[in-house]
């Protein structure tokens, strides 16, 4: 294994490689090769290579080292068939999908991009608690691990530091007609025009601002104004008032996706496949969000500098697929709530970021039908049981992965079925990129 020293000595030279390609590019045009920087379609497919073979080579290291530390997570005696086969196997797994993500990142993508940076700061701050999480539940022996009002809180807490910075960094900007900019206030940057059919008499003039809105599917006219949530106050809705529910909803997403993927995380290779899938979507949307041609083609909210997110998701993709390489059945190695909670924190956080949250239940159709399955099955036995005096279930068992487990289905086939079904629910949620 690496020492931190040497790692760290790595990373600051890894750190320097994207702008030393720079300043060749404008300082020696002429050396060959330098100009592929420019494209984030060259550093996105090297990304997901360069996140791979991370993966891959650090990824057997990483699970003989927690083999021999013997960190592994006590299971429970749940009844599932195969249970006692994953006795011994080392959980806390997700180092390796965050090590594979970070060290391509710094390497290939602008450090000085607000998005790429709220990203770093995003897996940095999940990590830290799902590590914590992690950590009690296998040197402390603890089953419950690290509280729930602390786990929760600090889901608040990068809520709170996502919805705060979209709305008070004039780095993150959209572009509207300036008309409607002016119309509802929103804190104009910069101006531009937009020209059809190069004749200035077709050109819109249109305004980088900073505004509280967000993308609606399905809709002819699709951009939202958080103050439309608060339409029981008419015309007396403050604009603080709407930048207050703009950050709640950050919060509610955050923590709700972080737990969802979190309750997924219960069969080799399922939240990992799930999350995997979701993340290249979710790169899509970056890509054609922070492309004005595409933008304007499609006819979608153009984002400016969002281009540079699919990067970081070309990074996380290729870490959830080389994870999957020891994480598929049988196991090799959990991701732990390390990978599981830092997973669905970040998709959440790359949703909002792209203004596309309220495709979460859509795009994330998975982690909400798992997140579901368990809210029925209490509050069902809660109700039976005050009524009837027993309670009784509405899932042989859940999360609803362990009821067909409880069917007699092998896990290899659950986690196949449900990987199908969140390719489906990708597609749609593409496609509702063109459906008005």
């Amino acid at each position: 294994m690496p020492t931190v020293k040497s790692t760290c000595q790595l990373i600051n030279q890894l750190t320097m490689l994207y702008h030393l390609f720079q300043y060749l590019q404008e300082n020696h045009p002429e050396i060959p090769g330098v100009g592929l920087f420019r494209f984030i379609s060259f550093r996105a497919g090297a990304a997901v290579l360069l996140s791979l073979i991370i993966s891959l080579w650090f990824g057997g290291r990483i699970v003989r080292w927690l083999q021999s530390l013997q960190i592994s997570d006590e299971q429970r005696n749940l009844g599932l068939a195969g249970e006692n086969l994953k006795a011994g196997t080392p959980t806390m797994g997700g180092v390796i999908i965050i090590l594979a993500t970070l060290i391509p990142c710094l390497l290939l993508a602008n450090l000085t991009n607000i998005y790429i940076i709220l990203m770093l700061v995003s897996v940095t701050w999940l990590s830290i608690i799902g590590f914590a999480d992690d950590y009690i539940k296998v040197f402390k022996k603890d089953k419950k691990g690290l509280k729930s009002i602390f786990k929760v809180l600090g889901q608040i807490g990068l809520g709170l530091i996502v919805g705060i910075t979209m709305l008070k960094t004039d780095e993150i900007m959209v572009r509207l007609p300036e008309s409607v900019a002016i119309e509802n206030d929103y804190k104009i940057i910069s101006k531009s025009i937009i020209i059809y059919d190069n004749q200035l008499k077709d050109s819109v003039q249109t305004v980088h601002c900073n505004a509280p809105i967000t993308n609606v599917p399905f809709l002819k006219s699709n951009q939202l104004d958080y103050s439309k949530f608060l339409w029981f106050l008419g015309e007396k809705t403050s604009r603080d008032l709407v930048l207050l529910v703009f950050v709640l909803f950050a919060v509610l997403i955050i923590t709700a996706v972080s737990n969802g993927a979190n309750l997924t995380d219960g069969l080799d290779g399922l939240c990992a496949g799930v999350s995997g899938i979701v993340i290249a979507a979710l790169g899509v949307f970056a890509y054609v969000s922070g492309n004005s041609n595409f933008a304007e083609f499609l006819n979608i909210m153009f984002i400016p500098n969002m281009g540079e997110l699919g990067i970081f998701a070309a990074c996380l993709l290729g870490g959830c697929i080389g994870f999957l390489w020891y994480n598929v059945y049988p196991a090799k190695v959990f991701m732990g709530d390390t990978g599981s909670l830092m997973l669905g924190g970040i998709i959440a956080t790359m949703a909002m970021v792209l203004r596309k949250e309220l495709l979460i239940p859509l795009l994330c159709g998975v982690f909400l039908i798992e997140t579901l399955s368990v809210i029925l099955q209490v509050w069902y036995f809660k109700w039976t049981k005050k009524k009837y005096g027993e309670g009784r279930r509405i899932f042989l068992m859940s999360p609803l992965h362990h009821h067909f487990q409880k069917k007699g289905l092998h896990e290899v086939t659950i986690t196949a079925r449900f990987w199908i079904v969140q390719i489906l629910l990708a597609i749609v949620t593409v496609i509702t990129l063109k459906i008005r």
